[in-house]
């Protein structure tokens, strides 16, 4: 029997979760138009939760599920996390072309070193903030197809500028996995997703109430079911278990590198939906791609940016990760 590598199967893993994640902003697109973004992440964490929990009573036992005392922290950074970006990234999606929105996640790791290096009160290195800048610059010529002055003027970056909100939340939310020491990615991810399912009720009601929600129809959610499958399934709960398990077979600081696939299976979805990508469109893509690679590379030299180890977020919503190490430039 010929035997595969385990950095072979490790990047299969990380390959394949991360086309599903690039795929899950066109899936989940047409859905926009029969399930509000409130209900629809209520549905989205409202299944995903459970499937959660379940999991982590069978691998860590029924202990796991104490919260320590720490049930209020928890249900902050689920509420930043789950909530924040579950909701602002499908309000932002209903207006975003899928492809641009998946661009914005893919920046996540750099959002999280100048987040980090903020908090630190500390400068990150130049390779670094070389890295950032290139990854912003990325990002405003896909969402303006290099127009830049279209930010200024409100002709474009709406919706994505919704999408990096929720990202930006999203950094916190997984920067607060730092307070949990001794705690699995697991647990982590399954309680306060948990938790933070109780804030998405609260604003779907509110969102009921103000005229902004209005929960579909049988028909519709049947009809709908193999995107929500989706979405839940292949998106989300695959998703986490295929991505740590590839990140501890290939290694955090490199196995970061694959997330470079989601915009890229975006746009290549779009092309085959018969939609050509413009030249600054890709060349955005291809700085976003060159930021991500760079960073990862200043992390494995000890040129990043935060004062200790930190999680990286990876990930498009749907739990925390592998951590990559980060440290700051001089230490």
């Amino acid at each position: 029997m010929v035997r595969v590598p385990v950095w072979l199967r490790g990047g299969a893993m990380l390959a394949g979760t991360a086309v599903a994640w690039g795929g899950m902003f066109a899936v989940t697109k047409p859905l926009m138009g029969m399930v509000d973004p409130f209900t629809l992440t209520l549905v989205r964490y409202g299944v995903t939760a459970p499937v959660f929990l379940a999991l982590l009573v069978l691998v860590e036992g029924v202990g796991a599920l104490r919260l320590e005392g720490r049930g209020w922290r928890l249900w902050w950074l689920g509420t930043l996390g789950f909530a924040g970006f579950g909701v602002l990234a499908f309000l932002g999606l209903r207006v975003a072309q899928p492809e641009h929105a998946a661009v914005i996640p893919a920046t996540m790791p750099l959002i999280a070193v100048a987040v980090a290096a903020w908090r630190a009160r500390r400068r990150p290195s130049g390779r670094v903030l070389l890295a950032v800048a290139l990854g912003l610059a990325g990002v405003v010529l896909v969402v303006t197809r290099g127009a830049p002055l279209e930010l200024v003027r409100g002709g474009a970056g709406r919706g994505e500028a919704l999408v990096f909100l929720g990202a930006s939340l999203w950094v916190f939310y997984t920067l607060g996995a730092a307070a949990f020491p001794g705690w699995s990615g697991l647990r982590y991810t399954a309680l306060s997703c948990a938790l933070g399912v109780l804030s998405i009720a609260a604003l779907d009601v509110l969102a009921f109430a103000g005229g902004w929600a209005r929960w579909p129809g049988g028909v519709a959610l049947a009809g709908a079911w193999p995107e929500l499958g989706y979405l839940i399934g292949v998106a989300s709960v695959l998703g986490v278990l295929g991505w740590n398990a590839g990140m501890r077979a290939m290694g955090a600081a490199r196995g970061v590198l694959f997330i470079n696939l989601v915009p890229v299976t975006a746009f290549a979805i779009a092309v085959v939906g018969g939609r050509v990508p413009v030249g600054t469109e890709l060349a955005g893509v291809a700085l976003v791609i060159a930021a991500l690679v760079l960073n990862s590379f200043a992390g494995v030299r000890g040129a990043g940016a935060v004062p200790r180890e930190a999680v990286v977020p990876v990930a498009t919503g749907c739990g925390v990760r592998e951590a990559v190490p980060l440290r700051v430039a001089g230490r």
